[in-house]
């Protein structure tokens, strides 16, 4: 919501500084998102007179002028073609700086003559869109001023947050009344004497009372309808909104200045009587916008007996639209259903000033007001004969009366204020407060629903700021821990994954449904969403972090390492509710190694840097790593975005997945625009099992081994279809009460080896207990090593 200073002190008696009127802003719950003075971006441009024009000598359009802004003559070369001499205009100085295109004036020489400045054209000052030639002022205008402050363009433009819950600040003088009730000034009264009309009204009539409640409407005839005057345009301008003229201008500036959306119709486009009724399926309008909207049965349109005129609250239609032609107009002044507009507008995926304000709620009591209002202006401005007002319908005016206990702002708003206060308080806002605290809602203000509501009103005017600050009341004696085993569990991968090098992203739990189907499909989809780009709920966490790993690489990195931890959303949850997921995904695109004079060439991530991963993460999640299986893809598990060479599973027992990982298939690369090896991970949080017994915050005591280590290689020659994991699994059960752990250290194929088999080097470490191991133990435990490798088809290497 944009205004000016001035216009705001149309409504408002005040002589607050700009400063001290922002900060109550704020202080009462509108929030301000900046200011900007158009007079800032016009500093270095003054009113000066052309003294003398004469043709360039170099070039036929342009001339070369001399030019008096208030310090002498100076030379300018101008192509404008009303430049002459005598003319006052805008002139821009050296080192000002141009509000189209930022360009920044200096001395030049343009053809060969030397140009101090530019003679400027509306268009060039963003203060229209005139660009045929330079600004021209009256004969008097006084040589050497500052532009903007001749102009009156030192005018602040204030911008505010206006919350949905308060849609009468979504006019000037909404927001002036909450800066009076803060004591920022005083309201200044409003003037709503209505013209008196001569002659019948226009004929309107309501058929869809659901979607319309009231429609109100006044003709004038005889209108001349053209520019509006520059004290309007300005201020439209001034807020972003396009002057287009005076009748449309008017309805524009109502809506702004007192939230009240009104419409105005060319009477002699309309055949018969005006009628807010349902749309029919197949209808179609041709919009203000340009478009033209299919309309569904149900949604609320303006029409006569030809036709669909106006998508009623949310934009009027073009063929009904005014134009400098026109001489006897409709003002439209209605109110329509919320809840319909709503609708309505999310239906047709269209958006206006005048649908923001009726779906939070209008003023239901200003429609005599607004139309007089309104018609008043359309009388000054353009002329005319007003007809008498039509009413159809009645817009919803049951009076809402609340019991109020005044204290009540300190028992629930935490702040004791006097009840005089607040009930001056309350007043200055337009309620209306009893002597026993029955306390009348003004119309304009919906969100008003019971005595809380009341005590908030109160607390934010009085100063929410001044609520102290105090602690909440606990119980004696040491604190109990408030996270959760999971919240506690997330915390530790988290920062086990910060800690590795990996780099956190957060990414939307929405996708589109392409990027959803390349890892099975999304289960829910939402009906009203952001964008079609964010469509689905994410069955997977790598999505998002393949798309951001596209854009970062696009951008020149050499190595994404990026991890996030969220949830991804499946469709097995009880009833066929969404099931959540605690996840985290991880993804490694690029180069895990850059080149150098020791390593050589730059080397890709592979599928063992997303095993160390994964086994480094789990083990932090307290995971027994020593316990998992290596798998592939299966029925519980769906492998097709993985490449099926090249990735696998972690596992508890066949059934139970902890974690995904390896490299992503070349087709789910496409899917993203990657290039190049992808390596993944997601771990599966929920499926990791519980700690058994309550550790506390103990660590168990650190007790070393009191003996040394034995360390012994074996070499097995085993089929190439048995795993290493699998071999390594069975030489480690040997003898579980001394093998303490057992890895691959070597795999060799080629001479010596058989074809169809290969040679798996493992290191067995042994731990002794009470006393160190003899020869004959050392021998025992190596045979049952190699009779628990021959059950996997190995056999020891000669």
């Amino acid at each position: 919501m944009k205004f000016t200073l001035s216009w705001l002190k149309d409504h408002l008696d005040t002589g607050a500084s700009l400063s001290d009127i922002l900060n109550a802003l704020t202080r009462v719950g509108l929030e301000v998102e900046g200011v900007e003075n158009p007079a800032e971006r016009l500093s270095g441009f003054r009113i000066a007179r052309v003294l003398t024009a004469e043709r360039h000598p170099q070039a036929d359009k342009l001339q070369v002028l001399s030019v008096d802004a208030g310090e002498g003559p100076l030379q300018v070369v101008c192509g404008a073609p009303n430049a002459r001499a005598g003319l006052v205009g805008v002139f821009g100085l050296p080192g000002a700086t141009v509000p189209a295109n930022g360009m920044v004036l200096r001395v030049a020489a343009i053809r060969g003559v030397e140009s101090n400045g530019m003679m400027c054209s509306t268009r060039e000052l963003e203060l229209g869109e005139d660009h045929d030639g330079i600004i021209e002022l009256p004969a008097e205008a006084p040589v050497g001023t500052d532009f903007a402050t001749y102009a009156s363009l030192d005018d602040p433009v204030i911008d505010v947050s206006v919350t949905p819950n308060r849609p009468d600040c979504m006019g000037v003088r909404g927001i002036a009344r909450d800066l009076a009730a803060a004591g920022l000034g005083t309201l200044k009264p409003l003037d709503v004497a209505a013209i008196a009309g001569e002659g019948a009204g226009p004929d309107v009539r309501i058929e869809d009372a659901q979607g319309c409640r009231a429609f109100y409407a006044q003709g004038v005839s005889g209108v001349t309808n053209g520019e509006s005057p520059e004290w309007l345009r300005r201020r439209l301008l001034a807020i972003g909104q396009k002057p287009i003229s005076a009748l449309v201008d008017v309805t524009n500036y109502v809506m702004i200045d007192l939230g009240r959306p009104l419409h105005v119709y060319d009477r002699v486009k309309l055949g018969g009587a005006l009628v807010a009724r349902a749309a029919k399926d197949g209808e179609e309008v041709l919009a203000l916008n340009g478009r033209t909207y299919a309309l569904r049965a149900g949604m609320t349109v303006i029409a006569d007996d030809v036709g669909v005129h106006d998508i009623g609250g949310v934009m009027g239609g073009e063929h009904s639209g005014v134009t400098t032609d026109t001489t006897d107009v409709l003002i439209e002044c209605a109110y329509f259903d919320p809840d319909a507009i709503a609708r309505t507008g999310q239906a047709l995926q269209l958006s206006s000033d005048a649908r923001t304000r009726f779906e939070r709620g209008v003023d239901p009591a200003f429609l005599d007001d607004g139309l007089a209002i309104a018609t008043r202006m359309v009388v000054e401005l353009c002329g005319g004969s007003p007809s008498e007002v039509t009413r159809a319908g009645a817009p919803p005016l049951e009076p809402r009366r609340y019991a109020y206990d005044p204290a009540r702002a300190e028992t629930l708003g935490g702040l004791a204020v006097a009840p005089e206060r607040q009930r001056a308080i309350l007043t200055s806002l337009g309620f209306a407060v009893d002597d026993d605290w029955k306390v009348t809602v003004p119309a304009w203000r919906p969100d008003i629903d019971g005595s809380a509501d009341l005590v908030e009103e109160v607390i934010r005017i009085e100063g929410i700021d001044n609520v102290p600050s105090l602690p909440l009341a606990r119980p004696a004696g040491v604190a109990t821990p408030t996270a959760t085993p999971a919240q506690k569990l997330e915390r530790r991968v988290r920062r086990a994954a910060a800690a590795r090098g990996l780099d956190e992203a957060v990414t939307w739990s929405f996708v589109s449904e392409p990027a959803a189907a390349a890892f099975g499909g999304g289960a829910w989809t939402l009906a009203n969403p952001i964008s079609e780009e964010l469509k689905v709920m994410r069955p997977s966490l790598l999505p998002g972090l393949l798309s951001a790993a596209e854009r970062n690489l696009k951008r020149g990195a050499e190595g994404v390492r990026l991890f996030e931890l969220g949830r991804r959303y499946l469709a097995d949850g009880k009833d066929g509710a969404a099931d959540e997921r605690a996840t985290l995904g991880v993804v490694l695109a690029g180069n895990a190694r850059a080149r150098g004079w020791r390593g050589g060439k730059a080397a890709a991530f592979d599928a063992f840097d997303a095993k160390a991963e994964a086994l480094a993460l789990l083990a932090a999640a307290s995971a027994p790593v020593d316990n998992l299986q290596v798998m592939g893809a299966d029925g519980v598990w769906s492998g097709e975005a993985w490449h099926p060479g090249q990735s696998g599973t972690l596992r508890l027992g066949p059934k139970t997945v902890l974690a995904a990982f390896g490299m992503l298939h070349p087709r789910t690369l496409k899917a993203f625009d990657l290039a190049g090896p992808v390596a993944a991970v997601e771990l599966y949080l929920d499926a990791i099992p519980a700690k058994r017994g309550s550790g506390g915050f103990m660590r168990a005591p650190y007790a070393p081994p009191a003996l040394q280590q034995v360390r012994r290689d074996f070499a097995f020659v085993v089929p190439e279809g048995v795993s290493a994991d699998a071999l390594t699994r069975a030489v480690k059960g040997a003898d579980k009460a001394t093998i303490v752990s057992a890895r691959v250290f070597d795999v060799f194929t080629g001479a010596g080896v058989e074809p169809g088999t290969k040679s798996v080097a493992l290191e067995i470490v042994l731990q002794p207990g009470e006393k160190s191991f003899t020869d004959a133990e050392l021998k025992v435990i190596s045979d049952k090593v190699v009779a628990a490798a021959a059950k996997q088809g190995a056999t020891l290497r000669g």
